[in-house]
């Protein structure tokens, strides 16, 4: 599985769909509210959205919306950040409603070699955030820095810090009636 790309592996003009997608419950929306201390009730009062907005329900708040969308764009986009270096823009288009499902996808748009340093590079991307029934919901471009494959090389590979860990072979404990590995005798005498 892949996880991120070095400069090399990005080309202008790529487009990767994100999978999967995700479900937003309202656990989702709460949790997430608690947590940055956004307690507006439009996300987290069920009478007051009903009564006093125009959607008529609770609206899960965007800022977990462009979160979920980050994260998605992981495995494909900054798995092997060096570092995100700034959020361009980002537009909330449409709400998102509890039960609803987002994906996301990011195009390339640009890249360049970073001035500073010959091991890495700049990605400029623009991730898109659909619900379930292909309405687009959110939108953010973003500069990231990755390394190049010689970074990669010099650090460790793939795997970075990643422990080698030595298996010894546990023994085998004999089946009843045979050895191990091998079927056991029927309990018919």
């Amino acid at each position: 599985m892949q996880f991120g790309r070095t400069y090399e592996e990005f080309e202008v003009g790529a487009t990767y769909k994100h999978w999967p997608g995700k479900t937003v419950t309202e656990y989702d929306d709460h949790l997430f509210c608690l947590l940055t201390m956004n307690h507006h009730p439009l996300h987290m009062d069920t009478n007051y959205a009903e009564k006093t907005t125009d959607f008529g329900k609770n609206v899960v708040v965007g800022n977990y919306i462009y979160s979920l969308l980050l994260g998605m764009s992981v495995p494909d986009v900054s798995g092997k950040a060096i570092a995100n270096l700034e959020i361009e823009s980002l537009k909330h288009v449409a709400p998102t409603f509890h039960g609803d499902t987002i994906y996301g996808e990011t195009t390339v748009l640009d890249k360049w070699p970073s001035k500073s340093k010959n091991d890495r590079g700049i990605v400029h991307v623009e991730t898109k955030g659909y619900k379930q029934d292909g309405t687009l919901v959110c939108v953010f471009r973003r500069k990231v820095m990755v390394p190049t494959e010689t970074y990669i090389k010099e650090r460790g590979g793939e795997q970075p810090g990643r422990p080698a860990v030595s298996h010894p072979h546990p023994q085998t404990t004999p089946l009843r009636g045979g050895t191990a590995g091998s079927e056991p005798e029927s309990q018919e005498k």
